[in-house]
Order: C-alpha cells, then sequence, then structure tokens
C-alpha cells in the first residue's frame, strides 16, 4: 500500500483558540498548580503508606540530592533562590527531628508543610506558561523563516528570498494517518509520542501539529533546551511543561507524573518523548521511559471511574518517527552512548548542540543543502496498545470492537490496581516500540552506513565493537562493486520488509540503486566536518569517523538486516 504523502495545507477543523483545553488550561493555571501539588501530596502521602519516619527519609533525600545537583551540575535556567530553598527545608527536617517538645502530630504536621513546599515548587517550575498570542507567533516565525531559507537555497537570485515556489511541506514530508489523527483529536484526547533524536525534534512536531490542522499540544520538554535562549523562547510560546532530567527523587517524578496525568485528564492533547531523552546511539528507541506512559493508563482509567466511558473520554496513543539524514548532535550523542557502554574504554564530550548560534548556523547549514526530513504518523492505539478504528473504538486482533473500560473493572467496578496498570504500561511500551519499527521511513543514508559498517565489521569480525572503532582508517575502505553488492542485499530485503508491512521507504528510495547510493553518500552526515561515509578518488567507499558510521548505522537496527552478512 502506497503511503500518504501529505502535500496540502490543512485547514483546520478543530474548536476555536477560545476552547482550545490548552487555552482554558493557561487562564486557570494558578488553580491547576495548586491542584497538582495537592494530587501529588496525595501520591507521595499514599507510596509512603502515610508513616511519617519514611517520609521524613523521603523528604532528608531529596534536600541531599537537590544540594548536590546544586552543586556538581548547576544550569543557566535554574532560579536564583535554589540554595536559600533547600536550606529552609533543612532548618525545617532539623527542627522536626531534634526539637523535643513537639509532639508526633506537630511533627507530622511539619514534614507535610515540607512536603507541600517542595511540591508546590516542583509544580510551579514543571507548568507551562503557554500564551496564544505567542504561539501564533511562533508558529508564523517558524513557517515564514524556514520557508524564506528554503527558497534562498533552491530558487537563484536575490527575489529569491521572497519567493514562494517551494514549500516547508516540500522539505519536510509528513506521511502515514494524518486524517486519522486530525479526526481523532475532535473525539478524544491525543497522546503524541514520537522518536527522539535531535533537539530540533520540539520544534519540528510543534509545526507538524500547526500544519495538520491540530491544536497546540503540551510538551514534555528537557528543561535543559531552556539553557539556549532561542530554544527557551520557543518553548515557552509552545506551552512546553519542563521536565529536569537531573531531578531522581520520587517527589519529584510523583509531581511530573501528576501534572501529566491531570494534563491529560483535563483534556489537553500532550505530547512526550517516550525514550526519555535523544537516542545517544542513533537507534530506535527499544526500551522506553514508561514514568510519564503510564499517566495515560491513570488518566483513562480515572476517566471511566468518573462515568465519562463514550469516545470523548478516550485517550488515544499516536506513535510518530522523525527520520532525518543526520543529526548536528551526532558526535556527541554516539560518544556518550560508547562512553556508558564501554565505561572507561571512552570519554565524553560537549554537545554540539549547546548555544543558539550553533543551532542558527545549523539551521542555515540545513534549509540551504538538499537533505530532507519525514515525520511518520503511526496508526492511533488506545492505551492498552490496541488498534482504533476512526470512530475512535478499540479493536481486538481481529477487528471486532471491545469495550476497554472492561480491562479496569473488578467485581463489575472500575478499580485502581497499580499492579494491573503497571502491566498494562508495560504492553503499551512494547507496543509503541513495535510501531516505531513498522512506521520507521528508511532514507538512501541509512541504507548505505548500515551497509559499510555492516562489510566492516564482517571484514574484522575478530574485533569488538570498541576496537572496530579505532581502526586506523587507511585500513578501512571497500571496493565500491563490493559494496553495491551488498547494498543490494540489504535493499532487497528491506523491499520484502516493506511488502510485510514491518517497514516504510522513502520516495527517494525507489530510485535506481546507483542512483539510491549515490544520494545516500551525498547526505550521510552531510554537515560533519568528519564524513562518516564517502567515495575517495579511487572510487573506494571510505569513512572519516566510523563512531559516526556507526551512529547512523544503528538507524536499522532491529529488523535482523545483520544476518545478510
Amino acid at each position: 500500500m502506497e503511503e500518504k504523502y501529505i502535500k496540502h495545507k490543512y485547514d483546520p477543523i478543530l474548536p476555536s483558540k477560545d476552547e482550545w483545553p490548552v487555552v482554558k488550561l493557561a487562564r486557570e493555571r494558578k488553580e491547576f498548580v495548586k491542584k497538582v501539588s495537592e494530587n501529588a501530596q496525595g501520591r507521595i502521602l499514599k507510596l509512603t503508606s502515610n508513616n511519617m519516619e519514611i517520609l521524613k527519609e523521603e523528604l532528608e533525600t531529596t534536600r541531599y540530592r537537590e544540594k548536590l545537583r546544586i552543586k556538581q551540575n548547576p544550569w543557566v535556567v535554574d532560579p536564583d533562590d535554589e540554595g536559600a530553598f533547600w536550606g529552609k527545608v533543612k532548618e525545617s527536617l532539623l527542627h522536626a527531628s531534634s526539637e523535643t517538645s513537639l509532639s508526633k502530630k506537630q511533627r507530622e504536621a511539619i514534614y507535610k508543610e515540607i512536603l507541600e513546599s517542595i511540591t508546590s515548587r516542583y509544580s510551579e517550575e514543571i507548568a507551562s506558561n503557554f500564551k496564544h498570542q505567542h504561539y501564533k507567533f511562533i508558529r508564523s516565525v517558524v513557517t515564514f523563516g524556514f520557508a524564506r531559507l528554503l527558497n534562498a537555497a533552491r530558487v537563484k537570485g536575490f527575489r529569491s528570498i521572497f519567493s514562494n515556489q517551494y514549500t516547508l511541506q516540500d522539505k519536510i514530508q509528513i506521511t502515514g494517518e494524518t486524517d486519522q489523527l486530525r479526526d481523532l483529536a475532535t473525539k478524544g484526547t491525543i497522546v503524541m509520542v514520537p522518536t527522539h533524536f535531535s533537539n530540533l525534534d520540539s520544534i519540528l512536531i510543534g509545526w507538524i501539529i500547526s500544519v495538520l490542522g491540530l491544536p497546540p499540544f503540551i510538551y514534555g520538554a528537557g528543561l535543559n533546551l531552556f539553557n539556549i535562549s532561542i530554544f527557551a523562547y520557543f518553548m515557552n510560546a509552545l506551552g512546553a511543561y519542563k521536565v529536569d532530567r537531573r531531578k531522581k527523587n520520587l517527589v519529584y517524578l510523583e509531581t511530573l507524573k501528576t501534572y501529566s496525568k491531570e494534563a491529560i485528564q483535563f483534556g489537553c492533547h500532550s505530547l512526550f518523548f517516550p525514550g526519555g531523552t535523544r537516542s545517544r546511539s542513533g537507534m530506535i528507541e527499544s526500551k522506553l521511559k514508561l514514568g510519564l506512559l503510564s499517566t495515560a493508563i491513570e488518566a483513562q482509567r480515572n476517566n471511566y471511574q468518573e462515568g465519562i466511558t463514550g469516545i470523548s473520554g478516550k485517550i488515544f496513543v499516536v506513535p510518530v518517527t522523525i527520520n532525518y539524514h543526520f543529526v548536528l548532535e551526532a558526535p556527541s550523542l554516539i560518544r556518550d552512548h560508547l562512553s556508558i557502554t564501554g565505561q572507561e574504554r571512552y570519554y565524553k564530550e560537549n554537545d554540539e548542540f549547546s548555544t543558539s548560534y550553533k543551532i542558527s548556523k545549523f539551521l542555515v547549514k540545513f534549509f540551504t543543502k538538499g537533505s530532507d526530513i519525514s515525520v511518520s504518523v503511526g496508526r492511533a492505539m488506545d492505551v492498552l496498545g490496541n488498534y482504533v478504528n476512526d470512530k475512535g473504538e478499540s479493536l481486538d486482533q481481529h477487528g471486532r470492537v471491545i469495550d476497554t473500560s472492561h480491562y479496569f473493572r473488578s467485581g463489575g467496578k472500575v478499580t485502581v490496581d497499580s499492579q494491573r496498570e503497571e502491566e498494562y504500561t508495560h504492553m503499551l511500551g512494547r507496543r509503541i516500540v513495535e510501531e516505531f519499527h513498522r512506521i520507521n521511513r528508511v532514507f538512501s543514508s541509512h541504507l548505505v552506513a548500515f551497509t559499510a559498517f555492516e562489510l566492516i565489521k564482517a571484514k574484522n569480525s575478530k574485533l569488538d565493537l570498541f576496537d572496530l572503532i579505532r581502526l586506523p582508517e587507511e585500513e578501512i575502505f571497500i571496493e565500491y562493486e563490493e559494496f553495491k553488492d551488498a547494498c543490494q542485499r540489504v535493499y532487497d530485503q528491506i523491499l520484502i520488509l516493506r511488502e510485510q508491512g514491518l517497514i516504510k521507504i522513502a520516495p527517494h528510495m525507489k530510485r535506481s540503486l546507483e542512483e539510491i547510493i549515490a544520494h545516500g553518500l551525498d547526505n550521510v552526515g552531510m554537515y560533519h566536518a568528519k564524513r562518516p561515509l564517502i567515495r575517495n578518488k579511487k572510487g573506494q567507499i571510505v569513512t572519516e569517523d566510523m563512531s559516526l558510521l556507526y551512529f547512523y548505522h544503528n538507524r536499522l537496527h532491529g529488523y535482523e538486516l545483520e544476518n545478510l552478512f
């Protein structure tokens, strides 16, 4: 079946901006933040079994970890009063534990006050600051600015900067189940879960949401993005809520999950990257962070508990894959991955995506090159991983309509069962990973990088990954005909997988093999100073950076294509 390739601009068919849930949430921000804080406190007290000694330990652990974070890993975006706030927490904890005149009830009251102060602070920090006028402005800036760069690159002459000959949709291809996504967004609540390879992903997905005529989504964006001024402005305008990956304590994680769950229940379409962070290896995420994912299941159960059993109370999970020929941060990402897997055998370097200047330079480079981006929208699922039809009804494996509220019932009533919902979260995670691989779109750059790395590995079968990456460049070359034959084998298998509905291919992959190879060599890692793959003057295929070649090769990991070598 041919993929739908979106070439026209959608007319929004959704409610007016004043009816958008995200706008309502912004209007009620103060009350919503308070509700999140209160509900987070309830969750934490339940998790600590209302045992004040256990709560005390959690509060002390939180304070200690925050003290280390402030000292060892401070960020520009951190508030100025961090030290003062946690100093007061320390004083209150000392007072509660050392003051002998306090009764048990008084100690409990102090611990609960400390908990309230922390969850209130976290809730305020996490909460988005969506402003419709800023959103509208950013949307127009992204569309106009990127389109002008694109036309300046493709149309010669001074007038090119004002040309409308090419649009962003010529550059960024949107494929897949877009009609279903738009339709379901009018019926229930969407939770979009994209793959994550670059810091550009958040802005890119924001533009996709806009061009599809969807209302704005709330984002779970890494707080580190707010260190970079241009990203901070974009993310704030787009209504991103902040996720601080440095904070691993129970109080923060429960507050974050509460925010996500409450926002979904409020009816806000939500977006978060289930991989948790950018893929360091270049592989499609196979192990997802299930914390935020579990909030969709919890919100669905709560809707059922409140008697909202129709389609309006349904939560739809929509996987999305983002496909690039190159990722600006690839050198630092793959070094991070190798440093984690190889421990002392590798080291960590700085992130190339660390300043507004570097991002701006990258954007100009990208739009003045011929490289494309593809965004593939998967078929919507319910929170149990079942496909849904265009009406929003859940379907079993045989295509029969099922009532998912039964999966949350016990004794005829919708009940809370943490163990049951934990298993549902794992089920949903596995289904998202399956869909990521199914809707992944193969580019020519993926093909040539995968083939080259596997050929080099096969020729050096006694070496492990880290020795392979350290091979001297003069020892790494592949004769073109051998490379071409191997590409043909991989390409043929990709076509078989495509016929089986297990993968997608980009339009340029329908050219002749010679053209596909040339296109792949031109585009793979095209921005990097050291190219992962080139053809030298002798016509041989060589690499200037084996670790980068490994990164781009990894995009086709998970399809058992390695068995061809």
